[in-house]
């Protein structure tokens, strides 16, 4: 029924893909220009005496932590007062609103290659993580594995499924783990288990092939200081800026990893463990697709996730398939209004009934997890309550063109949602071509 993932997407829990079609193969972001996003945003209303200043902001080949770094440093304000709505993908280009709790002037100190801001006015309230309704994407594959004919009759086949299906599985997509170094969620597996050394261990020493050689033995280096960076001579490279971060706290307090943690930025703290709840979401849906359980389809015991009148998931109001209500259920589904949802375990410890419950239970039991280790002492913004997943994503005007020697797909995603996931329905690839 459902495809077999072999790639290394299956470490991160992504063991299926939707179709049994072969992919095309190929590779996305073979430069910036081929990976473009478009926020579709909703911004703070503008108001002439607001202390905020609200700016879309156009980058090319950004990372959002980065990117936020140096624009407060740039500006001589606090990273604590800008506000995104959501981290976009680095290797792209992406258009989004930001809020700065200053002057509109101080975006004329920005002198930062590849940005651009436009469209800047005053609101009284910031921007926060999660004011946007989606985004725009215009993705464009090359160097693909089959014929230019094999191209057009997989990208067709494979839509056809898309669109009758109502969308694709809606697992965590890569970027959620580190495209090119997936550790994200080992380091919050480690905050969560109370390992706090070995998750900082995990972030500054674990491995990756495809990063840069310098990266790559800076990490050797670090590793044989065994905890001791007191004499550490050793300038990292400028990408590493958050493991300066934990390495300038070790060396002020030696073994004092809460601490360096806590250094982290704020968004970051709260990724690690988001994370490691991803990737259990992940297994949990590819235990759904292994039972060979349906997407766009209520069964007894499924939780599901009705639709407010804007089309946004009520994650607070979700309802219990039952005998009773199933016919009832399977309409709103039907039409759109509904969606079967997944755990995304924490603290609060929900669980579906029925079969899926018992995939669920699994799931958390196999990791000898309890609802009490999402709650890290020390590191509020490393705990994390849990919620509502919807199991399937759905698109909006998906369409393709085919060119000589790559082909582009257009659609766009509601917040939270991962244009790779549909992606790899399509390359059947190894992540790394992300």
């Amino acid at each position: 029924m459902y495809g077999q993932c072999s790639t290394a997407e299956s470490d991160i829990g992504m063991l299926y893909y939707l179709t049994d079609i072969d992919g095309t193969g190929g590779r996305l972001k073979k430069t910036a220009q081929d990976f473009v996003v478009r926020e579709i945003s909703d911004a703070p209303a503008e108001v002439p005496e607001g202390k905020f200043t609200i700016a879309d902001i156009t980058t090319t080949n950004w990372e959002t932590n980065r990117l936020i770094r140096l624009l407060a440093r740039t500006m001589r304000i606090s990273r604590e007062r800008i506000g995104f709505a959501g981290t976009k993908d680095k290797r792209a280009v992406t258009t989004q609103k930001m809020s700065f709790e200053c002057d509109p002037s101080k975006l004329d100190l920005v002198e930062l290659k590849d940005i651009e801001f436009s469209n800047a006015y005053r609101s009284n309230r910031p921007i926060r993580m999660g004011d946007l309704l989606g985004n725009e994407f215009e993705i464009t594959v090359r160097d693909y594995d089959v014929s230019k004919e094999s191209v057009r009759d997989t990208v067709s086949s494979v839509t056809d499924v898309v669109n009758e299906t109502g969308g694709f599985p809606n697992y965590f997509g890569v970027q959620r783990f580190g495209t090119s170094r997936p550790v994200t969620h080992i380091v919050g597996e480690n905050i969560i288990r109370g390992d706090l050394k070995g998750a900082v261990d995990a972030y500054l020493f674990h491995p990756s092939e495809f990063e840069e050689d310098e990266v790559k033995e800076a990490r050797i280096t670090l590793k044989k200081c065994n905890g001791d960076y007191s004499n550490l001579d050793l300038e990292l490279p400028k990408i590493m800026g958050f493991e300066k971060i934990l390495i300038d706290h070790l060396i002020k307090r030696p073994d004092d990893y809460r601490g360096a943690i806590a250094e982290m930025p704020t968004n970051l703290q709260m990724m690690f463990t988001h994370a490691y709840q991803s990737y259990l979401y992940n297994l949990m849906l590819s235990g759904r697709m292994e039972h060979g359980l349906p997407l766009n389809m209520p069964m007894i015991g499924d939780t599901v996730i009705p639709l407010d009148a804007d089309g946004v998931p009520m994650h607070d109001g979700p309802v219990q398939t039952t005998s009773k209500n199933i016919k009832l259920v399977e309409k709103q589904v039907k039409k759109g209004r509904a969606f079967v949802a997944i755990t995304v375990y924490g603290s609060d410890g929900m669980f579906s009934e029925g079969e899926m419950g018992e995939i669920e239970r699994k799931v958390i039991s196999d990791a000898k997890l309890d609802k009490k280790d999402f709650i890290v002492p020390g590191l509020g913004n490393c705990s994390a309550k849990g919620n509502w997943r919807e199991i399937l994503c759905s698109v909006n005007n998906l369409r393709y063109e085919i060119g000589d020697d790559s082909y582009s797909m257009m659609f766009s995603l509601s917040k939270g949602n991962y244009a790779t996931c549909l992606m790899r329905e399509f390359l059947k690839t190894d992540m790394n071509r992300y």
